[in-house]
């Protein structure tokens, strides 16, 4: 039997290895599985698919540990999606993150990959230090744009201007990830960039009846406190971590 047609990879950080998209059994999804799955649905033919994104990486890491690797699997398509963690970080230059997108682009070029950009989603209105958060990642945004204009074969996703998407019913309680409803709208948006149709519903599912937010001292304690002491110590939330689908795996139409 021939190998599918189409094949996928993701890199970059918890925004990609789904964070903030828990299934019941304690698992992540989030966009980038749903893309696979609304793909092969979208196309009727199965696709590979592989993730190797890692919650907690920097920029560079990613592009470090992960895009050689996604490569060697000789995919079709490639989605890269980084800077959340270093917009977070005061002494990061807009440069030191938009020459990895340039790298990334680059290599794909090289290997004949079709790249699929994405921007972040934007947590700041819900985060303290929200109008400096606002300020970079408007910053980054607009230069990552301009690192690809004229590449019409570059497939954007750009999620960080999307008004409705930054709403707090999209995010999780740590107001820093997106939840199931965010996760599934950033899909919608990445197959329509592939020219796929995705569920209507995608854009936009029913709010949940979730218990609402902590607020105050509570959230400090419970997300800030945690962040950081990782910080002061070094460590990050990946620490120890393997892709949840480091080679590929088939995903069938539905």
């Amino acid at each position: 039997m021939s190998s599918p047609a189409v094949r996928y990879v993701a890199i970059g950080d918890s925004f990609t290895e789904g964070v903030g998209d828990e299934l019941p059994d304690g698992t992540v999804r989030g966009w980038a599985d749903l893309v696979a799955q609304g793909w092969a649905t979208s196309s009727g033919a199965p696709i590979s698919y592989a993730n190797l994104a890692i919650r907690g990486k920097l920029i560079w890491p990613i592009v470090r540990e992960q895009l050689e690797p996604a490569l060697a699997l000789r995919p079709t398509h490639l989605s890269f999606n980084g800077g959340g963690n270093d917009i977070l970080r005061p002494r990061t230059t807009v440069s030191h993150v938009t020459d990895a997108f340039a790298h990334v682009l680059r290599r794909c070029d090289e290997e004949g990959v079709t790249l699929i950009l994405l921007s972040g989603a934007n947590p700041s209105a819900q985060l303290p230090l929200r109008r400096l958060i606002q300020r970079r990642g408007d910053e980054l945004s607009d230069a990552v744009v301009a690192r690809v204009a004229g590449r019409d074969d570059v497939a954007r996703a750009l999620n960080w201007p999307d008004r409705e998407l930054a709403r707090p019913p999209y995010w999780s309680q740590d107001r820093l990830h997106m939840n199931t409803r965010g996760h599934h709208r950033v899909a919608a948006r990445v197959l329509a960039a592939l020219g796929q149709d995705a569920p209507e519903e995608w854009w936009s599912l029913p709010e949940t009846h979730a218990a609402d937010h902590l607020r105050g001292a509570a959230y400090y304690r419970a997300h800030v406190g945690p962040w950081v002491q990782r910080r002061l110590t070094g460590r990050s939330s990946g620490d120890g971590r393997r892709p949840k689908f480091a080679t590929w795996t088939t995903v069938t139409p539905a």
